[in-house]
């Protein structure tokens, strides 16, 4: 404890304000605990302001440009189709993530939850201390803490970033659509903004160290990313690894080598997106005594609970996924966790993942292969969007749904989803996995029509051998 300061008392404190810490900081305020959160930035974190929020707002405005200029199928033709990107960036910063950003600081305050602005760092196991912008700090004691302090793009050693190697966070806030992008990584959050800007009509060059790109999904769902991108001339370079950059005051030279040769490629900006890394390197954890993984995770049981009975860890400080809806169900979960709950604890079966490509793409629960692998006698029985119905009247029929399902019950092991709203059609299958249903009870849950949600039906009746549509 610092010399001269005399330490406040708290009962549960929150350090971060993402999708995780201000879930977890409004679930225990609601659960009667006295909570307060720690924030060093902008109320929201990563995901509200420089993440997945604002990353939807382009890709949705990229996708009304394409719109504008490609619609004559539908025998819509317009003269002339601009983009002031400044205006859209304007639109992105003070209509989206600001109108979020304050509805959940309004949120936190409703729930009366106590806001704190700093850096938060532990000083011992019941002790923490928070630095203020003026450089001034305040020592507080807290009976539990819940760490939710969120990830940042990996930096590689020769592509330092700077004006022309940006990361993420760069690449949303550009100034102006760029000629040309090269990305490096072929995850999805490389390939949600490298599509973007091809919608923008930016010539992008794709290096991807592995055999295809988005390698978390199966081969035939990031076909039909790669098709897409191929016909918006995108250049797609697997297996290859990029060695180094140079870098002029408006341009940036790549040299990566595929194929045992070097070759070279020119952009306006690089775009590195190669993973992320937890922020726990500045917050005291080794005297506070928490127990890290060798790539600084904070271990936890399936409470959220470190070796610390009462400091908790969620997100993407915690091993797996770094998906923002992952953070706040174990935010849930922790909150009721820390207010005494013996029951609560995590299940990441039906745990969604989404991609929101050209076109989207979403899985939950098993792959087949996962599925055979785990000893189950699997059917897989994929629908495809070309005979649905509403795909059709939105010209959007590329994809399908697939439905994993085990073959002599008929329950529902997993499902992927491709194509025109995946994002929204995956939480029913997710439902459909949580409860232990099967593809009866989806053929025997009457679906609008017509609807994208039909495809989910269609695919059921397929796997009971009994198809209408196909």
């Amino acid at each position: 404890m610092v010399v001269g300061d005399f330490a406040e008392e708290l009962e549960t404190v929150v350090v971060g304000s993402g999708p995780g810490g201000y879930v977890a900081a409004i679930r225990a305020a609601q659960l009667g605990q006295n909570v307060t959160i720690i924030e060093k930035d902008n109320i929201g974190g990563v995901c509200l302001n420089v993440g997945c929020i604002p990353s939807k707002a382009l890709i949705n405005a990229s996708h009304q440009y394409q719109s504008a200029l490609d619609s004559q199928i539908l025998g819509i033709h317009s003269k002339e189709t601009t983009i002031n990107f400044e205006e859209t960036q304007d639109w992105k910063d003070n209509q989206v993530v600001s109108t979020l950003t304050n509805g959940i600081e309004m949120l936190l305050k409703k729930n009366k939850v106590n806001i704190i602005k700093g850096e938060a760092y532990f000083i011992d196991g019941q002790t923490l201390r928070v630095v203020y912008d003026d450089e001034s700090g305040q020592t507080y004691n807290f009976k539990n803490a819940i760490i939710a302090t969120g990830s940042r793009p990996i930096e590689l050693k020769d592509f330092k970033f700077d004006k022309r190697v940006i990361d993420s966070t760069g690449a949303l806030n550009l100034k102006e659509i760029p000629k040309k992008l090269t990305v490096i990584g072929g995850g999805y959050i490389g390939m949600e903004l490298a599509g973007v800007y091809a919608n923008f009509g930016t010539e992008v060059t794709i290096l991807e160290g592995t055999k295809q790109i988005l390698p978390g999904f199966e081969k035939d769902m990031a076909k039909l990313v790669e098709d897409n991108f191929k016909s918006k001339n995108v250049t797609i370079v697997t297996e290859a690894m990029a060695k180094s950059v140079k870098q002029t005051e408006k341009q940036a030279t790549v040299t990566y080598e595929v194929n045992g040769k070097e070759e070279t490629v020119d952009s306006d900006y690089v775009l590195v997106s190669v993973g992320r890394k937890p922020n726990t390197d500045d917050l005291g954890l080794e005297l506070a005594g928490i127990k890290t993984t060798e790539k600084g995770l904070i271990e936890v049981d399936e409470q959220g609970r470190s070796n610390k009975k009462h400091i908790f860890a969620i997100g993407d400080v915690v091993p797996g996924a770094a998906l923002a809806h992952k953070a706040s169900y174990e935010a849930k979960v922790a909150a009721e966790a820390a207010n005494g709950s013996k029951g609560a604890a995590v299940d990441y079966l039906s745990m969604p993942a989404v991609c929101f490509t050209d076109p989207e793409l979403a899985t939950v629960g098993y792959t087949k292969k996962e599925a055979k692998d785990l000893g189950y006698n699997v059917k897989d029985s994929k629908f495809p969007l070309s005979g649905n119905g509403r795909a059709l009247s939105l010209n959007k029929t590329e994809g399908f749904v697939r439905l994993v399902t085990e073959k002599d019950s008929g329950a529902l092991l997993g499902a992927q989803v491709a194509g025109v709203s995946a994002s929204d059609i995956i939480a029913e299958l997710g439902l459909a996995i949580e409860n232990g249903l099967t593809a009866e009870d989806i053929t025997l849950t009457v679906h609008s029509h017509p609807s994208m949600g039909e495809s989910v039906m269609d695919a059921a009746e397929l796997a009971l051998g009994m198809p209408i549509h196909i």
